[in-house]
């Protein structure tokens, strides 16, 4: 663990590779789990204002989710999540014609329908991020579902943090991302 301003960063962003295979693994991450996509206040919002223009990218099963939990659902804890259909599927997930899940959020933003691309959640994910009163936690989530990810990101020498770059500047700015970058290039000089 490292630590860069209010962020306590795992070294594993650094040192393990990934580079999503969608052919392989289908978004499976989109599909399987017991919770929906971590959500911040801001994000459930946005969520409630765009869903006019998301919804008829959606499926019905994934519409009907919706229409009965809401565009974002608040857990027991507090925070806030994406919406699952019968405790699997992200409400909005959608499926292309070789049955991979896709965002619906992602595609609206896509064709131009709006401008938020996804949650930051879904965008920074194998990382996650967990806010705490005084820093923020940075880590890598292992997933078995993502083992061809793992695979691939080796075979192309891609880290984590180079994989979710967009993501990380997109949540913590250029500037934070340019002292990872440091640390990193720091690392793998030893």
């Amino acid at each position: 663990m490292f630590q860069l301003g209010k962020t306590i960063i795992s070294e594993d962003i650094i040192d393990k590779d990934f580079v999503c295979n969608l052919s392989a693994c289908k978004g499976a991450c989109c599909i399987h789990g017991d919770a929906g996509a971590p959500l911040d206040k801001e994000e459930a919002e946005i969520l409630e204002d765009i869903y006019p223009k998301v919804k008829p990218l959606l499926r019905e099963e994934g519409v009907a989710a919706i229409e009965e939990q809401g565009t974002s659902i608040t857990t027991a804890f507090g925070d806030f999540e994406t919406p699952l259909i019968d405790g699997a599927d992200c409400a909005y997930v959608i499926f292309d014609d070789k049955k991979t899940a896709l965002c619906g959020i992602e595609e609206a933003y896509n064709k131009g329908f709006i401008d938020f691309k996804k949650p930051v959640s879904c965008h920074l994910y194998p990382i996650r991020v967990k806010d705490y009163s005084e820093f923020s936690a940075v880590n890598y989530e292992k997933w078995e579902i993502c083992d061809d990810a793992c695979t691939l990101g080796k075979e192309l020498q891609v880290p984590v943090y180079k994989f979710v770059k967009d993501a990380l500047i997109r949540k913590f700015g250029e500037d934070w991302f340019s002292e990872l970058e440091k640390v990193a290039q720091e690392k793998f000089q030893k």
